[in-house]
């Protein structure tokens, strides 16, 4: 597991109800809370996408070369690179989570652990 997987991987499990699978096989890792994504590994490229609030906060990113596009996702995606600094990427990753979580059903959200710190 390289290094990035790792500190990723951390992050995501200690979120509720936070679940790593390989959906399409071929060494694809997403993390998902009710079904819906909210951290991606591809196979091939190196980082980790995470979701943003909208296309301006990714793009504002991207010019800020703190992360790129995501591809294969909608532009509200972008993509982590292996260097990210550690509070970035908890930032990005919890921030991702909680706007996937938001988009839940109400029941979904009800039957998830209230997340720390919130």
């Amino acid at each position: 597991m390289s290094d990035l997987r790792s500190r990723v991987s951390n992050i995501c499990s200690a979120l509720p109800g936070a679940e790593a699978s390989d959906p399409w096989g071929g060494g694809h890792e997403a993390w998902k809370v009710g079904g819906k994504m909210f951290a991606c590994f591809g196979s091939v490229d190196p980082g980790v996408s995470v979701k943003t609030p909208d296309v301006e906060t990714a793009t504002m990113l991207i010019d800020a070369q703190v992360a790129r596009k995501a591809r294969y996702f909608h532009r509200s995606w972008v993509n982590l690179p292996d260097n990210v600094a550690d509070e970035e990427l908890t930032h990005r990753i919890v921030s991702s989570y909680d706007i996937v979580r938001g988009s839940l059903t109400k029941k979904m959200q009800a039957a998830l652990a209230a997340r720390e710190g919130t």
